[in-house]
């Protein structure tokens, strides 16, 4: 084993090791809600608005709701302003304070679908298809992920998330040699079981519900990816794909007063079942 995905190895090996501590008590005292993108990472773009901007948004009003009404929790913010903040430090700032969730708030969006314009001949004879690129403005819903391994066919949505640490200074040091676009790397995410995964699970299972019978989101289900930022969280993890920022209609919506709200007190009332079900002494 090569000398980069020993030391990748490391930091899971120590959380994997604080689980039989986790395993006897269990209270949600911080939790730290993670505004997606940022900076020069703009996310998502869609007709209108940016992804960084509506996950900013979102976040700031979710941790207010949480100060004003669960006044015993400590909220802390991977960033409150437009500001670039690299991966790893989001997920340090939760394992330093001992954070109990990790929420990460994030806009979706799909790529342009080629279509076939028509047809051409060549010289030959062959018939040869034209194409063109229109956008995909019809998909919509909610998804909430967490960490884990992911099928081959699902590692589409990793690999987007995690080239952001291409633009972050000293990449290869911050992440212990990690390259998104590099198979061993997966290869090894696949073989890491997280030891919060099943709350991270009931969470996002809590959330995707909400989000659906609250607010008659589309529910596009709860999935497990190798997300980096969710890999190296030492403590339930969730990213949430608040809507489509590529369908119009969700575009409004989550730029919205009221579609902010309703997501926002979708998520909040998830946590605060989680807290009921999963708190132990």
């Amino acid at each position: 084993m090569r000398l980069k995905r020993k030391l990748f190895l490391i930091p899971i090996f120590l959380i994997a090791c604080s689980g039989t501590l986790f395993s006897q008590t269990y209270r949600v005292k911080t939790i730290v809600i993670d505004a997606g993108h940022g900076g020069n990472k703009p996310g998502a773009k869609g007709s209108t608005s940016l992804e960084k901007n509506v996950a900013l948004a979102v976040a700031l009003k979710l941790g207010k709701k949480f100060e004003q009404e669960m006044p015993g929790i400590k909220v802390l913010y991977t960033r409150k302003t437009d500001v670039d903040v690299d991966f790893y430090k989001r997920a340090a700032l939760a394992n330093d304070n001992n954070a109990d969730i990790f929420i990460s708030i994030h806009c979706n969006s799909m790529p342009d679908k080629r279509v076939i314009t028509g047809y051409t001949k060549t010289k030959s004879g062959r018939r040869v298809a034209k194409y063109a690129y229109v956008k995909n403005r019809t998909t919509r819903g909610t998804e909430t992920f967490v960490a884990g391994s992911h099928r081959l066919n699902e590692q589409d949505a990793a690999i987007r998330e995690n080239e952001d640490i291409k633009l972050e200074k000293n990449y290869k040091q911050n992440y212990s040699g990690y390259d998104p676009n590099d198979p061993e790397t997966f290869i090894i995410l696949s073989l890491f079981k997280n030891v919060f995964r099943d709350k991270s699970l009931k969470l996002a299972t809590l959330i995707q519900d909400n989000f659906t019978m609250n607010d008659n989101r589309v529910n596009r289900g709860v999935k497990e990816q190798g997300l980096l930022i969710l890999q190296r969280c030492g403590m339930p993890a969730v990213l949430t794909e608040i809507g489509f920022i590529s369908s119009p209609d969700e575009e409004e919506y989550i730029n919205s007063e009221n579609g902010q709200a309703e997501i926002v007190n979708s998520i909040f009332k998830a946590v605060k079942t989680y807290r009921q079900e999963t708190e132990t002494n």
